[in-house]
């Protein structure tokens, strides 16, 4: 695949009109030797088929094709689509708000036919597309109860799993492993007795691998690590596939008034480094560094690592999300790890964002974070 620091670079018309002032740059990303298998992806999460139960975009699995054009444009190479899988599931779950088990392999095809859109999207515009199964049969890390089994416990959730997997396995062979990857489940669980343990994790991710790679042998799969992303699974060193990590730490800065985390609204004021109430540090790039230290060993050890999610609520001040921001790019970065934003547009995006602390630029109707922008094509 061609580095982005030798990709022609042109601005797309409609970003032309807007005057030299915005036009977009060539990206100048950092570069540092690495052994990681993966390519040092970068570029963003896209939300279109993100929850079934959205009656908005997020929901709807219409891509837009400005939103590709731009991202190529500024220099990115890669797209993440966290999928629900209930969206391509033939049933009457849209007025019940449930699925049993005997639903869960109907399969609907319109929505398939926008997922292909949106891969087809992406190799038009030159972006490696990755899809993850954000809900799979079995497991969500949003309302895991809404599911109608238990992935790590229910033989019926595994061979639904499979067979999801085989699906797409099946529905993509033909496209080039250049193109597209497959990340199996978003954000796993910690180990849990009773819930799932590390072999129940491996057992299923191993499924999932096993589906894929009877039809595409040469695709990349990537599994999220333990703890919504924040550790790495050494079950399955042995068996090769790479491995995501999610860089949200501390949640204290990333999902500041996130109600779906700081459900009480009771994290302190943000501030990077973390100070004690004394004023003492509590956190800072040492203990940021000594937290993907792991990651970094792992690529070591000749297993690939990417970023599959990072980012920040718009609630943080926007100084001290810069601040933290640029440390865990520049750790990411020095062990060759690529990342992917959450998400393009939105709460945690470039554009449109709705923080209150930001010199927004007018961006094709859009308000643009451009020092986010610059900060991202820097690393």
């Amino acid at each position: 695949m061609m580095s982005l620091s030798r990709r022609d670079f042109t601005a797309s018309a409609a970003a032309a009109a807007a005057g030299a002032a915005l036009a977009p740059r060539r990206a100048a990303f950092a570069e540092a030797p690495s052994r990681n298998p993966l390519p040092r992806w970068r570029g963003f999460n896209l939300l279109n088929f993100f929850q079934a139960f959205d009656k908005g975009e997020r929901g709807q699995g219409d891509v837009r094709e400005d939103d590709l054009r731009w991202i190529r444009d500024w220099g990115f190479d890669f797209i993440r689509l966290p999928l629900d899988y209930w969206l391509w599931v033939d049933s009457d779950w849209p007025r019940t708000r449930t699925l049993t088990p005997d639903d869960v392999c109907r399969i609907r095809e319109p929505m398939l036919a926008k997922i292909d859109r949106a891969v087809d999207l992406c190799r038009k515009y030159g972006l490696h597309c990755n899809l993850n199964f954000h809900r799979a049969p079995g497991y969500c890390i949003n309302n895991p109860d809404r599911e109608p089994y238990v992935l790590w416990s229910d033989p019926r959730a595994e061979d639904a799993f499979a067979f999801h997997w085989d699906l797409f396995a099946k529905r993509y062979r033909a496209v080039p492993a250049k193109d597209l990857s497959f990340n199996l489940v978003n954000e796993a669980p910690a180990k849990k007795a009773g819930y799932m343990t590390g072999e129940d994790y491996r057992r299923v991710m191993t499924r999932g691998l096993e589906a894929v790679r009877k039809h595409s042998p040469d695709r990349i799969v990537i599994i999220d690590g333990y703890g919504a992303g924040s550790e790495i699974v050494p079950e399955m060193v042995p068996s090769g596939v790479a491995q995501s990590v999610h860089t949200y730490w501390p949640a204290t800065i990333s999902h500041y008034r996130a109600s779906w985390v700081d459900r009480n609204g009771t994290f302190p004021e943000p501030a990077w480094p973390e100070l004690h109430k004394d004023g003492s540090r509590k956190n800072g790039r040492p203990e940021m560094e000594k937290k993907y230290a792991p990651w970094g060993d792992l690529v070591r050890q000749g297993i690939g690592v990417h970023c599959g999610e990072c980012g920040c609520f718009n609630k943080t001040p926007h100084k001290v999300f810069l601040a933290w921001f640029t440390d865990m790019l520049e750790i990411i970065g020095s062990h060759g790890i690529g990342w992917s934003l959450w998400e393009f547009r939105g709460a945690f995006g470039i554009l449109d964002s709705g923080r209150s602390d930001v010199p927004y630029e007018d961006w094709q109707g859009h308000h643009l974070d451009r020092q986010l922008l610059e900060l991202l094509r820097k690393h």
